[in-house]
């Protein structure tokens, strides 16, 4: 039993009551018919689930472990079993650690840029001296809706060595244009440049929400007590948004591990496949190669490699939060 009061009135001998315990709320118990009917209202969706999602997955597993070759066999009933084969080549290939490379280096530069950009737009559209804005949310998450093939069109002739008006501003400022897409040493900064522009809208909103959540009377007690707006942010707002920031970005890690259209269409795994991500790897080997049971085992070393990094970011999110 703890006592309810303040430690200067414990000290001075005052009587305090005794807090009272939280009243427990009962537990109803389920009955039969209730949880059948339960499980027939599920029926539906678990199928279709059961169906298109963990059938496809099981038989992509399955099929890692054969030499399948659509253009050579043509039979699923004609693949061999392969064991580990196609994992252990895998491992062997100079352009699988390539393409994870790049992977993590898109990842790793795009990921805590997104988060940083998402976070500052929500902070400057949810500021309360902030006129229109709805407005600005409407602009801000018009990128992330608009179709990539459009997108990838226009940063292309932004990007364009000769015309774009990236480097007619450089010329401008007396430096040299650059071949954005054309030089392996830029071509992924420029991919992940428009990548961020492109998805940043979307953890915005997600940003924004967090943030009306936070009680307003934590920063009208901070502001009385003398605090500023950095102090403010850093003792309220960060803290209490932790949870929605470990959501973003849990969730853009994984979206960006899975990078496939953006070098798929701006620059097609080149220039010397310094843009080529393991989606675009698997998606050669199996679509333009043919080799179906090579690209299901690099689709499942994939798998391991985002539920392992997810696992860790967790883990490092639930620690800080403690």
């Amino acid at each position: 039993m703890t006592l309810v009061g303040s430690r200067d009135e414990r000290d001075a001998g005052v009587v305090l009551a005794p807090e009272r315990p939280a009243p427990r709320v009962p537990r109803l118990p389920v009955r039969p018919e209730h949880a059948r009917a339960a499980w027939l209202f599920l029926l539906p969706a678990l199928l279709l689930i059961g169906i298109f999602f963990f059938l496809p997955i099981a038989a992509a597993f399955l099929l890692s472990f054969t030499d399948f070759d659509i253009y050579a066999m043509g039979d699923v009933a004609n693949a061999r079993f392969v064991g580990f084969g196609n994992y252990a080549r895998l491992l062997a290939e100079p352009d699988f650690w390539l393409a994870l490379r790049n992977t993590f280096y898109f990842a790793a530069v795009s990921g805590p840029l997104a988060v940083g950009v998402s976070l500052g737009a929500a902070l400057l559209v949810n500021a309360r001296a902030t006129r229109f804005k709805a407005f600005f949310r409407t602009v801000y998450f018009a990128p992330f809706v608009t179709t990539l093939v459009a997108v990838a069109i226009v940063w292309r002739y932004l990007y364009h060595p000769r015309y774009g008006l990236l480097n007619y501003g450089l010329q401008a400022l007396g430096f040299q244009p650059i071949d954005w897409l054309g030089n392996p040493r830029w071509a992924m900064p420029a991919i992940i440049l428009m990548a961020v522009w492109k998805n940043f809208g979307y953890n915005m909103l997600i940003l924004i929400a967090g943030l009306q959540n936070i009680p307003g009377e934590l920063y009208e007690a901070a502001e009385l007590d003398g605090a500023g707006p950095v102090r403010r942010f850093w003792h309220i707002t960060l803290p209490m948004l932790a949870p929605t920031l470990l959501f973003v970005a849990v969730i853009t890690m994984i979206g960006f591990l899975q990078v496939f259209a953006e070098p798929y269409v701006m620059t097609a795994g080149g220039p010397l496949r310094a843009t080529t991500t393991m989606v675009l790897y698997m998606y050669e080997e199996g679509f333009r190669w043919w080799r179906m049971g090579y690209a299901a085992a690099i689709a499942f070393v994939l798998f391991l490699v985002i539920l392992g990094a997810t696992v860790l970011q967790l883990r490092l999110g639930r620690e800080r939060a403690r």
